[in-house]
């Protein structure tokens, strides 16, 4: 792995002990499942979300899909806050690979550091805000990189799709229940209580 990339994806956890290696890709939630989703929440909820950063494309030796850094901390300076910081474009082109040089390092962790908007490359969002976007972390939703929408990285628009599917299951499976207790536990083969003009 590239030395710069390594400086960046592992570093000192917060209260000073172990490493803390947050470097993931995004797409790596089970299909059909809304487990990722799930995650979020709960660490939205709890305000441990102390900054995500999405770093480029083709950085990793195992998939060319860009890669997320998410850092946890129980003792964040600013409460209800999230930095998100979309580094996609700060990168130098490789072979085979691309590869983070010290600017771009010092770049990302100036504006960490600062704690402030940059267009283009970092957003300050409240959890009030993350939690109306269905608690959605990528730092793609928030900031536009050359004045332009962001495209949804195929990956993550992969897990988003499973989400929603799961959460079409989890509504269909409540209204189920609701019917069948309503006594049209067969609506759905058309099989509905004598006296109500269906077939039986």
């Amino acid at each position: 792995m590239d030395p710069a990339h390594g400086h960046v994806a592992q570093g000192r956890g917060p209260d000073g002990g172990r490493p803390r290696h947050g470097g993931r890709q995004p797409g790596c939630g089970n299909t059909g499942s809304n487990k990722e989703r799930d995650i979020r929440k709960q660490f939205v909820e709890a305000d441990l979300v102390e900054v995500v950063v999405l770093l480029p494309e083709n950085l990793f030796y195992n998939t060319t899909a860009p890669g997320i850094i998410l850092v946890a901390n129980r003792k964040k300076r600013h409460k209800g806050e999230v930095p998100l910081i979309n580094a996609s474009k700060l990168c130098s082109k490789g072979r085979p690979k691309n590869f983070l040089e010290d600017q771009h390092i010092a770049q990302i962790g100036r504006v960490y550091h600062d704690w402030r908007a940059e267009p283009g490359l970092s957003a300050v969002v409240t959890r009030d805000e993350v939690t109306k976007n269905d608690f959605n972390l990528s730092p793609s939703r928030y900031v536009a990189t050359n004045g332009k929408e962001e495209v949804l990285p195929l990956e993550e628009a992969v897990v988003l799709l499973a989400e929603a599917e799961e959460e079409r299951a989890d509504a269909d499976r409540q209204l189920d229940a609701v019917l069948t207790k309503l006594g049209f536990g067969g609506w759905r083969n058309g099989i509905m209580p004598e006296g109500n003009g269906a077939k039986s």
